[in-house]
């Protein structure tokens, strides 16, 4: 966004917010990088044409107030939403309720631009909806325990494996791994299939951020560590260096295609080869089972998906080696729902906030359609014949965790595609480690930012 455009979209936005609408209106603005026509068009006609009449109604028969709810509709890049928003915010005016991206939080909080919403609103902890969404999903509208949004949406990342590839390599078709030796174990078995790749985890800077989600954060989070904690960056911990280690197993034992990582459109191409039946096990998020190869609507479409695709929760180096402790581990996205703390109204615009965030609110934005919330109630009913979906809901979101909201994300994320191409090429994960680390103090400030 240039200099003079920055100025205009925050002139604009100053004039309808509800830090500039004056203390005697009851008027709010919503924001989201959706527009009808364009971006994210079902949630643009849900906010207009569902959310707004249905509050100004709802407020009028609660409270016989009237309140004036107006939508400033995005349909720009996502970098310029958020610079936008920062603009705006920065200059104490903005929407009074914005969609901001999980991993914007971190960064949008330490700069003081939003605020934890009990600061905002005394009661918010009291929301009855909290007791609907898992705690670890809470955590993509929350930075440092401290919750800044509510979660507006969610997905999880499983293995997905081919059925009739296992039976025909001797496995079982109901296959759930409880280890990393386990994975090698059946991808070892697969590779004794001819024109069979057995495993597809995502690596390189081609595969982009797929390469970070869809494949190093997950298993890291199986090894027992986050990529940031307690304000600090990970280095070449063991966990790194084994999260790097079962790269270069996998590779370095021809159990991938290292050609595919290196491909422009190879995330695609590992898509249309496991539709085809060519990949056995593939690490992917549930977009994967409904967007992907879902028979009708697929861009890989399987005919017989619900009898072919089996999947599993991604298992921890070993039992109980995971975060937490766990046995299993997932990684999410999604974005998150924020109450601007300059508001004039902030009881008003938070009960706006969880009016958008009910169960019946998400039940009309998806209008039948089987999609994941953050909500275990809404989930229970649009998911109820969807097994693949309610496994993600009901196994995964509780142990999943989210990445880092923090301006620096983005730069470690490519180290650590650089870093999984380099195994992939054939160096080893100890020495790639420990370059990850040298890399990573330019990245984040120096070496004080980080821990091994």
């Amino acid at each position: 966004m240039t200099g003079a455009a920055a100025a205009v979209s925050l002139t604009l936005t100053a004039c309808g917010s509800g830090g500039g609408s004056g203390p005697d209106t009851d008027s709010l603005v919503i924001s989201a990088n959706a527009i009808a026509g364009g971006k994210n068009e079902q949630e643009a006609k849900w906010i207009e044409e569902w959310v707004i009449p249905n509050f100004v109604e709802h407020k009028k028969e609660k409270d016989d107030v009237d309140v004036d709810v107006s939508f400033d509709a995005s349909g720009v890049d996502d970098e310029q939403y958020k610079t936008k928003l920062a603009l705006d915010l920065q200059g104490g005016s903005g929407p009074d309720i914005m969609n901001l991206d999980g991993i914007w939080i971190g960064e949008f909080a330490q700069a003081g631009y939003i605020k934890p919403l009990t600061e905002v609103v005394t009661q918010a902890d009291f929301w009855e909806g909290w007791d609907q969404i898992p705690e670890a999903v809470q955590k993509l509208g929350s930075f440092e325990n401290e919750r800044y949004g509510i979660p507006a949406g969610t997905d999880g990342r499983v293995l997905f494996y081919n059925k009739d590839l296992f039976e025909q390599a001797g496995l079982d078709r109901e296959w759930q791994p409880e280890s990393w030796d386990e994975l090698i174990e059946a991808a070892e078995a697969l590779a004794g299939i001819d024109g069979v790749t057995p495993v597809q985890l995502n690596a390189g800077t081609a595969m982009g951020e797929a390469t970070t989600m869809q494949g190093f954060l997950p298993l890291l989070a199986g090894a027992g560590e986050h990529i940031w904690d307690k304000g600090k960056w990970r280095g070449e911990s063991d966990a790194v260096t084994d999260t790097l280690g079962l790269y270069e197993t996998i590779f370095s034992d021809g159990l991938g295609d290292p050609l595919l990582q290196q491909e422009a459109q190879g995330r695609d191409k590992s898509f249309e080869q496991f539709a085809e039946g060519r990949i056995g096990i593939l690490l992917e998020g549930d977009y994967f089972w409904r967007s992907v190869v879902h028979p009708e609507l697929g861009i890989a479409p399987m005919e017989d998906r619900d009898e072919v695709v089996g999947y599993a929760k991604i298992p921890a180096i070993a039992p109980g080696k995971g975060i937490h402790g766990q046995d299993y581990a997932s990684m999410s996205g999604g974005s998150a729902r924020v109450v601007n703390p300059e508001t004039d109204s902030p009881e008003l615009a938070f009960e706006l906030l969880t009016f958008m965030n009910s169960d019946e609110a998400l039940k009309a934005l998806l209008e039948g359609e089987a999609r994941i919330t953050a909500r275990t109630d809404t989930n229970a009913d649009v998911l109820a014949d969807d097994p693949m979906l309610t496994f993600v809901a009901d196994e995964v979101l509780p142990i999943t965790a989210y990445r880092p909201g923090l301006a620096e994300y983005t730069r470690v994320s490519t180290l650590l595609q650089e870093a999984t191409a380099s195994v992939v090429s054939g160096n080893s994960a100890q020495d790639v480690a420990a370059s990850y680390r040298d890399k990573l103090e330019g990245v984040v400030g120096g070496a004080g930012n980080i821990t091994n």
